[in-house]
């Protein structure tokens, strides 16, 4: 158990926690959610010791032992894997270093013999016998191969090292779990892995993430921060969102009944003040009207984008035919004699670990691409719009945000348009004359989705819309192809958004396509789907999905 009591935390003027009392138990799973700067990151480092607060205490049971997610990946470079995922209890890993070393020593004295009898009664305490086969069970689950387990951290590529990170946390069973954004570089199998591992892990569990799905699959309880406070809802993410959602609501209501009471004994009073046969009922009114209160609704630092993509005309008929669509990459086939005919009202998830494959395919049909064979054309009636995956390109200039979005809007319009636009993807204000050189990613794929929903297109092609974005422009985007009329074809790591958007899957593999008329979840749970798979990846060693 750890318990947080009267923490307080500002940076000059500004306050991320006032006065916050928070208890987290064992056997829950804690989601932390909030807005982008709301200080998620910074209450886990709190929690950790990381981050000392300006007031207030964090305690933790006795002799219990708290995990963190670390997020340097060049901490341990000169350790072995194998070292570096036990290192994540370092009591054990240090009675295995004294344990080896006294072992060792070519004149074994008596003291050495009594030394290492507490040792052994240490390292059985702390399951050490079991060590290297949990090690193993966890780099396997992470997808982490054998081959790579004595190497060098160095010698691991970015994801890979993230991957060990991962397992050096949840190794030992600790008491308390500290994880930050646990299922970045990991594919759906290593997530449903981990998942999985979660939903059977007995002790606390505090989590950030911006995956909805994994929120929605490993937290029993939610803790929101927001208003400088953090609330507990009993739940996961969707039973937060809709609580919350629920409350405002109450809330808004509320106030708005007294506003409509106070305005109906306003103009009594004012109607009556005067005459004195009403001057009684008057003053009562007077006193009522005194003791109405609105309650105060501090201002949120949770904030959603305004998304909506409006097609200038439906599609026609025919909307893309790609036929026998073929091209090499630094000598590498990335896609072999591929047919794709769309239809309309299809939203078209592009999935599989061949990301590579998925990006060049929408380069092709956004004409940034020249295939080595075969041919892609899209209808007459049929305006695209693309979104990269990789956007620097579109802000190597010194336009500040509304000449830079003047260039994609109507030539009949001027600057209070682009403010308004601008507003609605939340750069009010003084945020409407940032320069795009400086912007965040988040904020560029707000600038690039603005751009898409200037054009007017009725075929919409994204890459990877949700990299950069917060849970709040994630949901608004969510809603906003959902709401789409027309046609989508679209990648994404996030499980939720492909699964609430798509009614096609396409799997683009070593072998082959897949390509089926279902939604995400079944087609992952089909097993005609996996056996196509598995025929499709035979004899290749990357099955990812």
């Amino acid at each position: 158990m750890i318990t947080a009591t009267n923490i307080t935390l500002a940076y000059g003027k500004r306050v991320l926690f006032k006065d916050v009392n928070i208890k987290f138990t064992p056997g829950n799973c804690y989601g932390l959610i909030g807005a982008n700067g709301a200080g998620k990151s910074t209450f886990l480092k709190i929690l950790s010791g990381e981050v000392s607060p300006d007031k207030g205490e964090i305690t933790v049971g006795p002799r219990e032992r708290i995990a963190v997610l670390r997020q340097d990946q060049f901490a341990f470079d000169e350790e072995t894997v194998f070292n570096t995922v036990i290192m994540g209890h370092r009591r054990l890993y240090d009675v295995m270093v004294e344990r080896e070393a006294l072992y060792a020593k070519p004149d074994f004295s008596e003291a050495d013999g009594v030394r290492s009898a507490e040792l052994e009664g240490d390292f059985a305490e702390m399951n050490g016998y079991e060590a290297e086969s949990e090690a193993a069970v966890l780099l396997n689950g992470l997808g982490i191969p054998e081959e790579l387990r004595h190497k060098r951290m160095k010698e691991l590529e970015a994801g890979d090292k993230v991957r060990v990170l991962l397992a050096q946390a949840l190794f030992g069973s600790p008491d308390v779990l500290l994880l930050d954004e646990p299922t970045n570089n990991l594919d759906l199998k290593s997530i449903s892995w981990l998942e999985e591992f979660l939903c059977r892990f007995p002790n606390t569990v505090i989590v950030v993430s911006h995956d909805r799905h994994f929120l929605n699959q490993v937290c029993t309880h939610t803790a929101d921060i927001d208003f400088g406070r953090i609330q507990v809802y009993v739940g996961n993410y969707d039973f937060w969102y809709h609580a919350s959602q629920l409350t405002l609501r109450q809330r808004q209501n509320e106030n708005r009944k007294i506003a409509e009471k106070a305005a109906e004994l306003k103009e009594f009073i004012q109607r009556f003040s005067s005459n004195a046969s009403k001057a009684k009922q008057a003053t009562s009114r007077k006193k009522l009207l005194e003791k109405l209160t609105l309650e105060d609704m501090p201002v949120s630092s949770r904030k959603y984008p305004h998304v909506m993509f409006k097609p200038e005309r439906p599609c026609g008929d025919v909307i893309l035919e790609v036929a026998g669509l073929t091209k090499e990459v630094d000598g590498v086939r990335v896609l072999d004699n591929f047919d794709l005919v769309v239809r309309k009202g299809e939203k078209i998830a592009f999935v599989g670990g061949n990301t590579f494959a998925r990006t060049t395919l929408f380069q092709i049909l956004a004409g940034e691409l020249e295939p080595d064979a075969g041919s892609s054309r899209w209808g007459v009636t049929i305006t695209s719009a693309y979104f990269p995956k990789e956007n620097g390109a579109f802000f190597e200039n010194d336009l500040n945000l509304i000449e830079w979005l003047g260039q994609f809007s109507p030539p009949t319009e001027g600057e209070t348009f682009a403010r308004g636009f601008l507003g609605r993807m939340l750069f009010s204000g003084e945020e409407a004359l940032k320069k795009t050189r400086v912007l965040s990613g988040g904020e560029r794929v707000r600038c690039m989705l603005a751009r898409m929903m200037l054009s007017g297109a009725n075929a919409l092609v994204l890459d990877e819309p949700t990299n950069h974005l917060d849970l709040e422009s994630i949901t608004a985007l969510n809603d906003g192809l959902i709401a789409f009329p027309e046609v989508v074809l679209f990648a994404s790591h996030d499980h939720e958004f492909v699964s609430t958007v798509a009614n096609r899957i396409i799997e683009i593999t070593p072998g082959g396509v897949i390509d089926r008329m279902m939604g995400f979840d079944e087609y992952l749970e089909s097993e005609d789907v996996a056996r196509e798979r598995d025929a499709l990846y035979h004899g290749h060693a990357d099955l990812t999905l």
